[in-house]
């Protein structure tokens, strides 16, 4: 405010524009100035000024001829010299530069309000964004008329005295109350979940939203009620007046009084108490990121994580034990603020379950198996893969489409990011994810910082497993001699500072026997959900279950030809069953003579 007092007391060039992120408080501050000068609270040059805003698109809006624009700005610069106490204030002022300009050679409004300025007869102050500031300076001679005034986002306290100041007007507003705790809350849940708009902006709308939803959920029902008895009241006043019984319509006038009074004062008995539980709840919704305190009923589930995911993934305990300890620290809130939740690399054969925890966490965490973002690295192998993660460069094809990467967690910040074969990536690719694990933060082609600080970064790798198996000197290696194998072994795909920068490194071990029939139980209940969608039930004998982990065995290639088996052994006979009949309700999977047999029961 103080440095665009400054420049309108210049003598020359005393024309500020205020270049600023949307939503840090441009139009604010030069509402503000209009205030000022109402109370006589500036200098003495300033005190007689009147500030108008010009609406650009009523400008330009009629003048389809050559001709007819020039005269609209001729008329506006002609008003602006003869009332030497007008001060022009021109919201988004870059629409200046190319406004009413044709391909005849017609002047456009910048150029026309430069002559005007370059002789000093008028004010202007003007308002825009630091991206669309370039388009004015494009323009030299019209730049140098103009004063840029930086206005930054304001700080959190800062943003904070914003807020108590229209506290009032948004209380009044929504019959609402705001508490000094739930202002500081609206600041800091705001500013650090709500990352793609700016202080103090998403704060007031943080606290505009909280105040209607609660305005709504708390309207009282008695309200609908008296207002039906009033219209009732007022149509049987008027029957009765017009049936000239004026002694009724008196005292229905007076019922009528009573019953405005009544619906005069609901708003005031209803004030509500915004608590912040309620802004918590408002930046769960917008961001899907959950920052409420664990309820009773999440801590049970969130406790029992570690066992649910071992219910799922089978044979790897202690990888499950790893990840989901990782994530109740998240919740906790005991991680890392500059980094991601968690960052993890998965390392084993094909077939142990690498991204079937991944699959297993996001269905607990998120409800659904897919609700993960997933990047096959066999499509990143060249150096220019970078551009599709995070936008193709400034002219180059493509520099106005996003990121796949960045602008899917930019929608979605609270998300599993899946690098599946890590290891085929191209290394400038890597030093990407180097960036994000370490900072937790990304800027896409565009400019935009991305926060990657609530997501979970899984890595899935094949690389050095192949020949994994070492003779054990003495009595066998332990499990740190294990793992150091496996991190000399990555050490020749990967650089040191990349896998520096894992919480975690877990290496999935080769199936055994006994798992594998755990995990047949767990694909035949896909395959009994599938068709009992159908209104088909289906029963597995324990011999069978035994048969197909047999035959899907193969310490290569890990649990999915178990996958293949099922196909083979069982669904092909139930296709050719259904086929045969078309009124099957139960099916009855056994054994007979060392083979698979299906029937319907």
């Amino acid at each position: 405010m103080e440095r665009v007092i400054e420049v309108l007391n210049r003598r020359s060039k005393n024309n500020p524009v205020l270049v600023g992120e949307a939503g840090v408080g441009k139009t604010a501050i030069v509402e503000g100035l209009a205030l000022k000068i109402a109370e006589g609270k500036v200098p003495m040059k300033l005190k007689n000024k009147e500030v108008y805003v010009l609406d650009i698109s009523s400008l330009i809006a009629g003048t389809s001829y050559r001709g007819q624009f020039e005269e609209k700005m001729k008329q506006l610069v002609t008003e602006l010299e003869t009332n030497e106490n007008l001060i022009l204030f021109i919201d988004e002022i870059h629409m200046m530069v190319g406004a009413g300009g044709t391909s005849e050679g017609s002047m456009d409004a910048g150029n026309i309000l430069k002559t005007a300025l370059a002789r000093g007869n008028i004010q202007v102050i003007g308002a825009t964004t630091l991206k669309e500031y370039r388009l004015i300076e494009k323009n030299p001679t019209l730049e140098r008329r103009f004063q840029p005034v930086m206005v930054k986002e304001p700080s959190v306290d800062e943003a904070l005295t914003i807020l108590k100041g229209i506290r009032p007007t948004y209380e009044n507003y929504h019959g609402v109350k705001y508490s000094d705790e739930v202002l500081k809350a609206c600041v800091t849940l705001s500013n650090r979940y709500i990352q793609e708009r700016f202080l103090p902006d998403k704060a007031i709308d943080v606290l505009d939203e909280v105040g209607s939803k609660l305005n709504l959920v708390h309207s009282n029902s008695n309200t609908s009620e008296l207002e039906k008895r009033l219209e009732k009241v007022i149509y049987e006043k008027e029957l009765a007046t017009a049936e000239e019984n004026y002694e009724k319509a008196a005292l229905l006038r007076d019922e009528e009084l009573q019953l405005e009074e009544k619906l005069l004062d609901k708003p005031s008995e209803q004030v509500v108490n915004v608590t912040i539980e309620h802004i918590q709840d408002i930046i769960e919704k917008r961001t899907g990121i959950p920052v409420k305190k664990l309820e009773k009923s999440e801590q049970a589930k969130m406790k029992n994580l570690p066992k649910r995911l071992a219910e799922k993934v089978i044979g790897h305990e202690k990888a499950v034990t790893k990840v989901a300890n990782a994530i109740l620290r998240a919740r906790a809130g005991l991680k890392a603020k500059t980094r991601p939740t968690a960052s993890f690399l998965f390392v084993g054969q094909t077939g142990t379950g690498k991204t079937e925890l991944t699959r297993t966490l996001a269905l607990e965490l998120f409800g659904k198996k897919d609700a993960m973002i997933r990047l096959d690295m066999s499509e990143y192998m060249e150096k220019h893969s970078v551009s599709k993660l995070i936008g193709s460069p400034p002219g180059y094809v493509g520099h106005d489409e996003a990121g796949q990467l960045t602008e899917r967690v930019r929608r979605n910040p609270y998300s599993i990011i899946l690098l599946d074969e890590i290891e085929k990536a191209h290394p400038d690719v890597m030093n990407i994810f180097l960036q994000i694990m370490e900072d937790g933060r990304l800027t896409d082609s565009q400019g935009r910082v991305v926060n990657f600080n609530e997501t979970v970064i899984i890595m899935t790798s094949n690389a050095g497993v192949t020949d994994k198996k070492v003779a054990s000197i003495g009595f066998g290696g332990t499990e740190e001699d294990r793992h150091s194998t496996v991190l000399d072994k990555l050490g020749n795909y990967f650089k040191p500072e990349f896998l520096n920068r894992f919480d975690s490194i877990i290496e999935f071990n080769t199936l055994k026997k006994e798992d594998l029939i755990k995990i047949v139980n767990l694909m035949l209940v896909e395959l009994e959900e599938t068709l009992t969608e159908q209104g088909i039930s289906i029963e597995f004998t324990e011999e069978t279950k035994a048969k197909i982990a047999e035959l899907g065995y193969c310490p290569t290639f890990g649990a999915r030809p178990l996958r293949r088996k099922i196909q083979e052994q069982i669904e092909d006979q139930i296709t050719a069953l259904l086929l045969d009949n078309e009124f099957v309700k139960t099916i009855h999977v056994y054994m007979e003579k060392d083979e698979i047999k299906v029937k319907t029961i």
